[in-house]
């Protein structure tokens, strides 16, 4: 039996074409193997690094609190109540507690800027027009209108010394660097209804909660969820995040906001309150 031999008529040809094929498969390994292994540990010492930085908390949300009323604008002339135009409000503070790592106040915990971003509202209706924003903590618990923040976001006017407290205008977005006064906020769903007229029976009407309830104004329909990120950065410029999620429920037992306004407080407490450090 005859053996086949192989005569390669042009080694220097093979040699190349043996090089780029040796190529393509260190290619191929750093691609599907190599890559995939170091984009793993890379991943896992970042997450370890993140646990090593939140090991101790330093901001956390220490409580919420929330009124909800309504009110009917009179559109009509000669304020006759036939062309009330009814939204309904809820107004926010949230406080921030940066005691926990430390009672004095250190550049760890002293607030250097403080921002609001990623606003969402969600509800079952798409009923009304409604926005989110800052408001003066001097008007909370009264109506009045809000606009919607510019590129939906709201920066704080940080103020850092007695003097800055006294010339503050506290009609932007102000919060104190040692945290000892609340974010205040306001939402607002405007023209829930519009071009109510009150009946000649009873001619009058309430320009508080129980205006939903005169129009007949059902309250699932404008129950709603508020997400949003409060962003921090300390005098170290370590940044830190928390996403709130609020869901309000005009509604209770005794009636909710149908008998005028609704407050309610929370103090929390607990790891799910804690400002997440980010990596810088």
């Amino acid at each position: 039996m005859k053996k086949t031999k192989f005569k390669i008529k042009n080694v220097r040809l093979a040699f190349i074409l043996l090089m780029i094929l040796a190529f393509i498969v260190l290619l191929l390994y750093y691609n599907f193997v190599f890559s995939t292994v170091s984009a793993r540990n890379k991943f896992a010492n970042e997450m370890i690094e993140i646990s090593d930085e939140n090991e101790t908390s330093i901001f956390n949300i220490q409580r919420i609190l929330l009124y909800s009323s309504a009110n009917a604008i009179d559109n009509s002339e000669n304020q006759s109540l036939k062309d009330l135009s009814i939204c309904q409000y809820t107004d926010l503070s949230i406080y921030i507690d940066n005691s926990s790592s430390s009672s004095e106040l250190t550049d760890e915990n002293t607030v250097k800027e403080l921002y609001i971003d990623n606003i969402n509202i969600t509800s079952t209706s798409d009923i009304g027009s409604k926005v989110l924003n800052y408001k003066n903590p001097l008007n909370f618990g009264q109506y009045k209108e809000v606009q919607s923040p510019a590129n939906n976001r709201i920066d704080f006017n940080v103020i850092n010394t007695n003097q800055e407290n006294e010339n503050s205008n506290y009609d932007e977005p102000t919060f104190y660097t040692d945290c000892s006064n609340p974010i205040t906020l306001g939402y607002l769903n405007k023209d829930i209804l519009t071009n109510y007229s009150v009946s000649e029976d009873s001619n009058t009407v309430s320009f508080n909660g129980k205006v939903l309830k005169e129009a007949n104004i059902n309250l699932a329909d404008i129950n709603y969820t508020l997400n949003f990120t409060i962003h921090i950065v300390n005098k170290l410029n370590q940044n830190f995040a928390y996403n709130m999620k609020l869901d309000v429920n005009l509604a209770d037992d005794n009636g909710g906001i149908y008998n005028g306004y609704v407050y309610k407080g929370k103090t929390t407490s607990g790891s799910e309150y804690r400002f997440f450090r980010e990596l810088n």
